[in-house]
C-alpha cells in the first residue's frame, strides 16, 4: 500500500500536466486570461509649459500579450502630447506628457487607458500643467524706478467721533501692534468731529483737538513717527451744509489757507493763540509732522481742476510760511479720467498750472464700489491702473519741475463702498448695502500682492491700505476687538520683504520671464547682501461668474539656475488656511536650481533665498 502522502503528489502532478497540456506557452481557449488592469507610480504629474516631459510609470496586468496591447492617455487639455514607451517585457513602461507655452496652467483629471482587443483598463491620473518661470541675474532697469522696487507700504486713519476711541480701547495691543506692521508716512484724514477747527467766532472755544488727537497722538509715537496729515476737508462753516463741499470764493480759499498754516504752528512750531489761549500739540517738539496733503479727492468733491490748482496755489505757501521744511502731497485723486485732471495740473504756471511747491503727487484706487462685481472684473482692473500710473508719470514728465515727482497710491482696498445712514449703498444708493468679505479674507492675499507687484513694477512709490482699524471689509484689525485681520500679515509680509523707505532704496527686479501671466504674478528681486525675495501670486479665478470665490490651484516651477547657490531657503504663504491671529509660518525648504510652488486657492508665497 503507498504511503497517502506518496498518492497525493503522484495527483498534483497529473494535474499540473493537464494544465500544462491546455494552456500550452502562451494561455490557450479554455482557461480566460486574469481581469485587465493598470497601475501607475503616481496619482498626480506635473508637466511645465516650458515643453519638460513629465513622467508616469504604467503596469499592466492580466494582459494575454504585450504585443497586443495600446496604452494611452485620454481627457488631456489643449497642447498635451503624450508617448508611452514600454520596458523589457512590454508589459511595464513609461507615459511621458508634454505640454507648450499654448497649453492653459491648472489642474485636469486625466486618464490612462490600456486596451488589449475589446478589453479596456484604465486609471485616473491629475495632470497639473505648471507655469514655468525664469530668473536672471540682471537688474530690469525698464520696471520701478530705474530697477529697484522702491515701494513703501503704509496704512491709514481717519479720525472722526466714530473712532477716535480706538487707541483707548486697545491700551494693551496699540500702538506696539500698529508699529510691528512697518508702516511709512502713516495717513492722517481727519473728517467731521475730527476736524478741529469748529467755527470762526474768535474764541477759544472755536478750536478742538481732542478728538482728532485721540489718534494722532499715538500715531506720533508709533513705526516711523512721521505720519503725512491729510488736510482731507474744510471746516464746516466753509462748506455747503447740503452738500458738505466746500463752497469756493476767493474769502474761503484764504481762511481754509489760514487754518491749514494753524495746524502746520500746532504741530510743529509751538502751538498758536486762538481768544487769549495758546493751542500747541502734546507731542511738540519730539514729533513734528513732515508731510501734508492738501484736500481729499476734490474732482468727486465738488472742486474742478481749475479751481483745486488756485486752492493749493495759495494753501501750499501759508503752510510754508510757517515751516518750510515741510514736505507736499497734491492731488489725492479718486481714480476717474485722469486726463481731466492731469494736464491742467502740469501746465505752465502762466497758463493757470501748479506754482506751488509739490514732493508727490497721490491718487487713491478701488477696483469697485459695487459689492455685485464678480472677482474677474476686480483683478482685470489692476491693468488697467497701471495704464493710469503710467499716465501719471508722462504727464509730470512734461515739466522739468515736476519730472521726479514720485506718485504715491495713499488708499488701496478691494471695495469703495460704504453705506449711508439709513443703511443703503453710498454708491448703489437704490441698493441696500452690503459689506464685501473680499478685503479681509484669502480673495485679498491675491488682490493685494497683485497690486503691491504689478504698481511698484510700474514705479508707484507707495500703498496705503484703508483702513487700519475698521469692519471685515476694510481693516488690518477689527475696530472692536483689535484682532488681526488676514489683510494685516499679507500687508506685514510684504514690507518685510521688500523693505523700502523714501530715504532707503528698495531692492532690485530682477529680470524675469514666464510662460503665462494671466493668472500669476511673478516678480523677483535682490537685495544688496545678495539675498534673493520671489514673490508668487495665484490670482486664477476658478469660474467667471464667482464672486468672493476660492480661486484656482496653480503651480509655478521657477528656474533660479542663473543665481548661483543659495545655503537656505524659506517659504511663506498666505491662503485660506492661514491663521489670521497668528499668520503664516515661515516653513524652510531645501534650495535648487529650480523650486516648485503650488498655491490651491487664492494666495500668495514668498520664497527668501540666501547665499
Amino acid at each position: 500500500m503507498k504511503p497517502e502522502r506518496f498518492l497525493e503528489t503522484e495527483m498534483l502532478v497529473a494535474v499540473l500536466a493537464a494544465w500544462a497540456f491546455a494552456t500550452g506557452c502562451g494561455g490557450g481557449p479554455g482557461i480566460p486570461p486574469g481581469p485587465l488592469t493598470v497601475s501607475l507610480s503616481t496619482s498626480t504629474v506635473v508637466a511645465p509649459q516650458d515643453g519638460t516631459p513629465a513622467a508616469v510609470g504604467a503596469t499592466v496586468s492580466g494582459a494575454s500579450s504585450a504585443s497586443s496591447l495600446s496604452v494611452t492617455a485620454s481627457n488631456l487639455p489643449s497642447g498635451v502630447t503624450w508617448q508611452f514607451v514600454p520596458a523589457a517585457g512590454g508589459l511595464t513602461g513609461t507615459l511621458s506628457l508634454v505640454a507648450t507655452s499654448t497649453t492653459p496652467s491648472g489642474t485636469y483629471s486625466a486618464n490612462v487607458v490600456v486596451t488589449e482587443g475589446t478589453r479596456t483598463a484604465s486609471q485616473p491620473l491629475v495632470l497639473v500643467i505648471a507655469i514655468a518661470a525664469s530668473v536672471a541675474n540682471a537688474v530690469d532697469t525698464t520696471l520701478g524706478v530705474g530697477g529697484k522696487l522702491d515701494e513703501f507700504m503704509s496704512t491709514s486713519f481717519q479720525p472722526s467721533e466714530g473712532n477716535y476711541q480706538f487707541f483707548q480701547n486697545h491700551t494693551a495691543t496699540e500702538p506696539t501692534q500698529l508699529t510691528k506692521l512697518g508702516p511709512q508716512h502713516i495717513r492722517l484724514q481727519a473728517v467731521s468731529q475730527g476736524v478741529p477747527m469748529k467755527v470762526n467766532t474768535g474764541a477759544a472755544t472755536d478750536w478742538n483737538f481732542a478728538t482728532l488727537d485721540a489718534v494722532v497722538q499715538p500715531v506720533l509715537s508709533a513705526a516711523d513717527n512721521s505720519p503725512e496729515f491729510q488736510i482731507a476737508v474744510a471746516p464746516a462753516f466753509l462748506n455747503d451744509p447740503t452738500t458738505g463741499h466746500f463752497i469756493f470764493n476767493s474769502a474761503n480759499v484764504q481762511a481754509f489757507a489760514d487754518y491749514s498754516a494753524n495746524l502746520v504752528r500746532y504741530y510743529n512750531k509751538g502751538g498758536f493763540t486762538w481768544g487769549g489761549t495758546t493751542l500747541v500739540s502734546p507731542s511738540y517738539p519730539q514729533h513734528p509732522i513732515t508731510w501734508w496733503g492738501i484736500f481729499n479727492e476734490y474732482n468727486i468733491n465738488g472742486l474742478t481742476a481749475s479751481q483745486y490748482i488756485q486752492l493749493y496755489n495759495t494753501v501750499v505757501p501759508a503752510m510754508l510760511s510757517v515751516d518750510y521744511t515741510i514736505k507736499i502731497s497734491a492731488l489725492e485723486l479718486a481714480v476717474a479720467d485722469p486726463t481731466t485732471d492731469l494736464p491742467p495740473f502740469v501746465a505752465a504756471p502762466a497758463n493757470g498750472g501748479v506754482s506751488a511747491q509739490v514732493n508727490v503727487v497721490a491718487t487713491h484706487f478701488y477696483p469697485t464700489c459695487n459689492q455685485q462685481d464678480v472677482d474677474a472684473t476686480l483683478f482685470s482692473r489692476v491693468p488697467q491702473m497701471v495704464q493710469y500710473i503710467n499716465y501719471v508719470y508722462q504727464q509730470l514728465r512734461t515739466r522739468s519741475d515736476l519730472a521726479s515727482v514720485p506718485l504715491w497710491v495713499t488708499e488701496n482696498n478691494v471695495n469703495a463702498d460704504y453705506p449711508n445712514p439709513d443703511g443703503t449703498s453710498n454708491c448703489n444708493p437704490t441698493m441696500k448695502f452690503v459689506s464685501d468679505p473680499r478685503g479681509t479674507n484669502p480673495f485679498f492675499a491675491a488682490f493685494r500682492p497683485y497690486v503691491f507687484s504689478e504698481f511698484g513694477k510700474a514705479g508707484n512709490q507707495a500703498l496705503y491700505h484703508w483702513l487700519y482699524a475698521a469692519d471685515t471689509q476694510s481693516g488690518e484689525v477689527d475696530f472692536n476687538t483689535g484682532s488681526t485681520y488676514l489683510s494685516y500679515w499679507v500687508d506685514y509680509w510684504l514690507a518685510q520683504m521688500f523693505p523700502s523707505t523714501p530715504t532707503s532704496p528698495g531692492p532690485d527686479i530682477l529680470q524675469l520671464s514666464a510662460t503665462e501671466t494671466s493668472s500669476v504674478e511673478i516678480v523677483a528681486t535682490k537685495s544688496s547682501d545678495g539675498s534673493v525675495v520671489l514673490m508668487i501670486v495665484d490670482h486664477a479665478v476658478h469660474a467667471p461668474t464667482d464672486n468672493n470665490g476660492p480661486g484656482d490651484p496653480r503651480t509655478v516651477i521657477a528656474d533660479v539656475s542663473s543665481l548661483g547657490t543659495f545655503s537656505s531657503a524659506t517659504s511663506i504663504t498666505i491662503d485660506a488656511k492661514t491663521n489670521a491671529t497668528s499668520g503664516p509660518t515661515a516653513v524652510g525648504i531645501t534650495p535648487g536650481q529650480k523650486i516648485s510652488v503650488t498655491l490651491g486657492s487664492y494666495g500668495v508665497t514668498f520664497l527668501k533665498l540666501k547665499p
